[in-house]
């Protein structure tokens, strides 16, 4: 393995008890490239071909109050498959904020769980006044990778091989774009929705193959919501309006408190996607809050969506967890109870029907993005660690047979989001790997793991080195390099 260190950049953390700064939420504040990387166990297949970017939350500078894992500096990770071999990148996301940060030597906002005026530079930063670190997502759209933030970013803009980056992406508008962005790979376009505290509260658009925005309209909302996911079909774009928001009361004294709202339903909007409000279909459906969406697609009079329900949507906190209660139990799985669910809206008679499709805690669902917006077969999900935001497992549901596999890490080794990469002469809908990075305590280690998913129980087929620790976060995707040269 050959590795190339970047000049360092400034960090004023402390060390800290936190226990999200510790463990596999260490922040990683080193920049490398490395090439050929060294294979732990198995050998890499040739026939993956593509690029796998995962964002991580890593906190450079001591905190102004109280920190929350979400509010970690963005770091994407790189490993990039070809020809049997593999290379590695790690690059903080420079977005306004970081070099802000850099220029005065330490944080200048606060964090999620700090009250109004933590901040040294009000209204500069994410919706809700926060740091826009960029750590929550990635995508790759017409061959550019855009990192995004839970709270209504800006999206930055990287080259996906070479981390490189060029600011803010051109089209986001002023109220920026929500975590989850999504991208029709059969018409190239991007489907995104922003929120905010003013009316109309939501918006709705698609940007062009050619990068640029091709449509942006409203869609009103009662007030201010917090959405998180959408999907789509060919037909329709699927945006939410959950019982899970602010505090009325206490957001007019600016004061961020989220409740749930008992007697409101979970509602639906469906719209054309080049639609205007007129077009919207609103559905109803049982109360909750979804995080995150697997897939949709049409079937005869019906719009069939699949995600993760949350049973309890707004945990109790864990008391044992002291003065980090609250976070860890909005951070825990096990408190929230995410499980795998499916909706469909009757587009003919306006109503909706529910079903329980996995009766596990399971959540950051993943499929084969070839069939996004189709009917599909195959989705995989993670499980986690009682008590912490960890992955220590992963799940292979056939959804047609009403089946799945498991296969669980060893204690101590956790786990990423993991995309699915299919094989460059791909038959078959499963045909291809999970890719995950692993973060392994017991050893102070980190690697990259493939399974093969038609050997789903065999477990990993493949261990590579990664050249240095790397810090846990959130979400991943998986590029082909096919795909990537329809864009030079």
């Amino acid at each position: 393995m050959l590795v190339e260190k970047l000049p360092p950049v400034k960090a004023t953390l402390q060390p800290s008890n936190h226990p999200y700064l510790n463990g596999a939420w260490t922040p990683q504040h080193e920049e490398v490239s490395a090439f050929d990387l060294d294979v732990i166990e198995g050998a890499i297949p040739d026939d993956i071909d593509g690029i796998y970017l995962r964002n991580t939350e890593n906190q450079l500078h001591q905190p102004l109050g109280r920190y929350h894992p979400f509010d970690g500096d963005g770091m994407i990770h790189q490993i990039d498959f070809s020809g049997g071999k593999a290379s590695y990148r790690n690059r903080f996301v420079r977005t306004r904020c970081f070099a802000a940060e850099q220029d005065a030597g330490g944080s200048l906002w606060g964090g999620l769980m700090d009250r109004t005026g933590t901040s040294k530079r009000p209204g500069f930063g994410a919706h809700g006044g926060l740091k826009d670190s960029s750590s929550t997502d990635i995508i790759v759209h017409a061959g550019k990778a855009v990192s995004t933030f839970y709270q209504c970013g800006e999206g930055y803009v990287l080259d996906p091989e070479t981390l490189d980056q060029s600011g803010v992406a051109s089209w986001v508008p002023l109220d920026g774009i929500s975590a989850h962005p999504k991208v029709d790979e059969r018409t190239g376009e991007l489907l995104f929705f922003n929120y905010s505290k003013h009316a109309p509260y939501m918006h709705y658009g698609v940007v062009g193959p050619d990068g640029k925005l091709a449509h942006y309209v409203p869609v009103p909302l009662p007030g201010p919501r917090l959405p998180h996911d959408m999907m789509f079909t060919p037909n329709w774009s699927i945006l939410c309006d959950f019982p899970l928001f602010w505090d009325e009361e206490l957001l007019k004294r600016d004061v961020h408190v989220t409740r749930l709202h008992e007697g409101m339903p979970s509602r639906f909007a469906l719209i054309p996607r080049y639609g205007q409000p007129e077009d919207i279909r609103w559905f109803e459906a049982d109360p909750t809050f979804v995080l995150h969406f697997i897939n949709a697609y049409e079937e005869g009079d019906e719009v069939i969506l699949d995600g993760y329900f949350e049973e309890d949507p707004y945990p109790p906190p864990i008391e044992s967890a002291g003065e980090y209660a609250h976070m860890m139990a909005y951070v825990d799985e096990h408190s929230f109870k995410p499980k795998l669910h499916r909706w469909r809206f009757n587009l003919a008679d306006g109503t909706t029907k529910e079903e329980r499709l996995d009766d596990r805690i399971l959540e950051f669902g993943m499929m084969n993005q070839r069939f996004l917006g189709l009917p599909y077969r195959y989705a995989y999900s993670t499980t986690s660690k009682p008590g912490w935001f960890l992955f220590n497992g992963f799940v292979k549901h056939d959804l047609e047979a009403g089946a799945s596999e498991q296969v669980m890490l060893e204690d101590g080794r956790y786990g990423s989001e993991a995309p699915f990469a299919p094989r460059t002469d791909a038959k078959d809908e499963d045909d291809g790997y999970l890719v995950s990075f692993v973060i392994d305590e017991n050893r102070g280690t980190s690697e990259c793991i493939l399974i093969d998913c038609k050997r789903f129980s065999e477990g990993p087929i493949c261990r590579i080195a990664l050249p240095h620790k790397i810090s846990s976060g959130t979400h991943a995707h998986w590029v082909e390099r096919q795909d990537l040269r329809k864009y030079g």
